[in-house]
């Protein structure tokens, strides 16, 4: 057997396989013992009927395909790991001109693999990034989300429902006295201010007591869910079977303790800042580093084989149907909501999927470009930053690590060093965020 390559075009390979006469006899004789067991011939046991007589009766064609099965998967493997080549798509038959016992077996094969790929300028870049600031404001909301977490909920007795309280309430809804479908519940929960309740309700219930009742006058919005309602004024009749309130910690030392591993607020609030700016620093080097590539993507040219955009769009779909199961949603329940098919949602992500398998190509390029290659202590690095991410011990983060995962992280440091390459010789200016100008109108 011998093998020819020949490269057609950026994306698309030719394999031309040649088989004696010998080898594909061979292959014909696997094929029957294969198969002859699923043979019917009258005259004989099922599987014993000789080779010679299944040929006569159907023809020997019908062991060719299983035959071409036995010999190209082992001979296809052996040429793409002698030419070096990166299929992106499933090979296909062409130039099958003749085929039978005795005769040489020749055919090719046509397959796209990952694309050359044109590089343009990807050092000395210029861009403008949108970056992030530490603020008071974001230091603050930090400390505000583990006051929430330190919360309490308690009963209140002897007050009044307030803003932000949590009510128990039954409430009894009607329009013109007439009572309609979703309008009573006995034991509803519902806080004020969250503006769960038509607008009006929830205002009217502050000052209200346990045990008091009320009629409450409401409009529903124009554009209501339900068209019977519309616009309709309303009474319900409301009354407050508890009210419980959220007692938040004092801003203090023993707040700190209790939250963190500082025994001061003032060594917590430090914390919170620095840990507010590392992570601002991480995202806008990321920022940076995703506005690099897409323009050395921009500055490359690269003909994307549409098998390859195809796998990425639907990788990305694949996410989709996880994230909307997390959250108890089927992909395909939502997409009839939507009015969606699939096909539309696969059209609709297609260009994301082109910059993505884009900017793949071109780092990989630049990686080769560069002859970078990931050091032991750069896998390391990587290794590291995984188990931080995930919130492992780095030891038992490796211990858990399977080949295809050290595969991955040895491209991610080989990544790290080219987007740390491309930043160091980079030009990064700040891009303002627009200023809003009021349009004024002015009479002649």
């Amino acid at each position: 057997m011998s093998t020819t390559y020949e490269k057609i075009s950026g994306n698309k390979a030719k394999l031309s396989f040649d088989f004696t006469a010998e080898q594909f006899d061979e292959a014909m004789q696997k094929a029957f013992l294969k198969m002859r067991k699923s043979i019917n011939v009258p005259g004989f046991r099922k599987g014993k009927a000789p080779r010679k007589v299944v040929e006569s009766m159907y023809g020997e064609s019908i062991f060719y395909d299983d035959a071409i099965n036995i010999l190209f998967p082992d001979a296809y493997e052996a040429a793409v790991k002698e030419y070096d080549l990166k299929p992106v798509s499933q090979p296909e038959f062409t130039d099958l001109d003749e085929i039978g016992s005795g005769k040489d077996l020749k055919f090719n094969v046509e397959v796209y693999v990952r694309p050359d790929v044109e590089l343009g300028e990807y050092k000395g870049l210029e861009v403008e990034v949108p970056l992030q600031h530490l603020t008071d404001e974001m230091v603050d909301a930090e400390i505000e989300r583990d006051r929430d977490k330190a919360s309490r909920t308690i009963d209140v007795e002897g007050e009044p429902v307030a803003d932000g309280d949590i009510v128990n309430l039954d409430y009894a809804g009607s329009v013109d006295g007439v009572a309609f479908d979703g309008g009573t519940a006995e034991g509803q929960t519902l806080t004020i201010g969250s503006h769960q309740f038509i607008p009006g309700f929830e205002e009217q219930m502050i000052g209200m007591n346990i045990g008091e009742e009320k009629d409450l006058n409401v409009t529903f919005p124009e554009k209501y869910h339900a068209e019977n309602l519309a616009g309709k004024d309303a009474v319900f009749h409301v009354k407050v079977n508890g009210i419980q309130r959220v007692e938040k910690p004092a801003l203090d030392d023993d707040f700190a303790a209790d939250v963190s591993e500082f025994d001061t607020f003032d060594a917590y609030k430090e914390d919170v800042k620095k840990r507010l700016s590392d992570r601002i620093e991480r995202s806008n080097s990321n920022a940076i580093k995703n506005a690099l590539v897409e323009k050395a993507a921009e500055n490359a040219k690269v003909d994307i084989p549409q098998p390859m955009i195809d796998n990425q769009t639907d990788y990305m779909i694949r996410e989709m149907e996880m994230q909307a199961a997390y959250q108890g949603i089927r992909l395909d329940d939502y997409l009839k909501y939507m009015g969606m098919t699939r096909e539309a949602l696969k059209a609709q992500n297609e260009p994301e999927a082109t910059k993505r398998v884009k900017n793949e190509l071109v780092i990989d390029a630049i990686i080769k470009a560069e002859g970078i290659e990931a050091t032991e202590e750069d896998i390391e690095n990587q290794i590291k930053e995984q188990a931080e991410m995930y919130g492992q011990d780095v030891e038992e983060f490796k211990k858990n690590m399977n080949d295809a995962q050290k595969e991955y992280i040895k491209e991610d440091a080989a990544i790290a060093k080219v987007l740390d390459l491309m930043k160091d010789s980079a030009k990064v200016t700040e891009k303002k965020p627009e200023e809003k100008t009021e349009e004024t109108n002015e009479e002649a």
